[in-house]
């Protein structure tokens, strides 16, 4: 039984290789099906059910980004050659599109990029190439830091997960205007209830900037807070950014029952940290998940 898994996880590990390197080729259902040995008619649905997207939907994902990154990394290339390379035949319908995932025009991607966002449109390739890699911690990933208190301006999210997406929104315009970027300003995100709660209108995160600026009283959408100081256990993930449930898991069901430590009365949050190395066109991206304990 376990031969015949990991056969069948091999298979498909060598579709998604395929793609990575034949996007400028025909990637339709009868040459990937072909590359993985399945039968074409159920091929799809397997896809599907082992990555969480449809084979056209990651296709055209993979190529978005490849365009995003080589809008960043060649000035002499236009805007209609990366749009054709992505499988669009008009640049026009390339920049609807391009705008509706990542929130820019493809110009003005190209000038100043916003990462923040291009993080999270491609999140779903990062959750679709975990399924077949199980991530294992050890204790020895696991620090223990004694932190300060750190100032805050909070954007709170509360309602259906489904709705998250036009708070990061509204949260990335707010920084924007306020000039705290992330390389210069901590980004938190505070978990106050489960990722997936029985009940979605449960869900519940604070967005948070480090700033010890003052939000105005009339402000509508921040307000003033603090990440308390203390000592927490601290977990870094460099693998996929957009879901810390494997790390938070790891942190209450292993770590902490071993450690003899007990945690403290503070939700569990990370700390996301951008850095754009020279030469490199995509952000590098760690985050830091923060265990307070007693």
């Amino acid at each position: 039984m376990k031969a015949a898994l990991l056969n069948y996880q091999t298979r498909m590990e060598r579709v998604l290789d395929h793609i990575d390197r034949h996007l400028d080729e025909d990637l339709d259902l009868d040459v990937l099906s072909g590359v993985a040995a399945f039968s074409k008619f159920h091929f799809h649905r397997q896809f599907t059910a082992t990555f969480g997207l449809s084979v056209h939907r990651y296709v055209q994902l993979v190529r978005m980004k490849r365009a995003s990154c080589d809008l960043v990394r060649s000035d002499g290339q236009s805007v209609t050659d990366i749009a054709m390379d992505a499988g669009y035949d008009a640049p026009d319908a390339f920049a609807r599109a391009f705008r509706q995932r990542l929130g820019q025009s493809p110009s003005s991607f190209r000038k100043s990029p916003d990462w923040a966002p291009w993080l999270a449109a491609f999140g779903p390739l990062d959750n679709a190439r975990s399924k077949l890699m199980k991530i294992i911690y050890e204790p020895e990933d696991v620090t223990i830091r004694d932190l300060p208190p750190i100032p805050v301006a909070i954007m709170e999210h509360r309602g259906d997960r489904a709705r998250l997406p036009e708070t990061i929104e509204r949260f990335v315009a707010w920084r924007k205007a306020a000039g705290l970027s992330p390389e210069t300003s901590s980004t938190f995100n505070v978990f106050r209830s489960e990722r997936i709660p029985d009940n979605p209108e449960d869900y519940s995160m604070d967005l948070c900037i480090g700033t010890d600026r003052p939000v105005a009283a009339d402000d509508g959408q921040m307000k003033p807070g603090m990440i308390p100081g203390g000592r927490c256990a601290v977990l870094r993930v460099i693998h996929n950014t957009n879901n810390l449930e494997p790390a938070a898991l790891y942190l209450y069901r292993d770590w902490l029952p071993a450690s003899g430590e007990e945690a403290r009365d503070f939700p569990i949050y990370c700390q996301r940290h951008f850095s754009l190395p020279p030469n490199t066109p995509v952000p590098e991206v760690v985050c830091e998940v923060f265990l307070p304990l007693k």
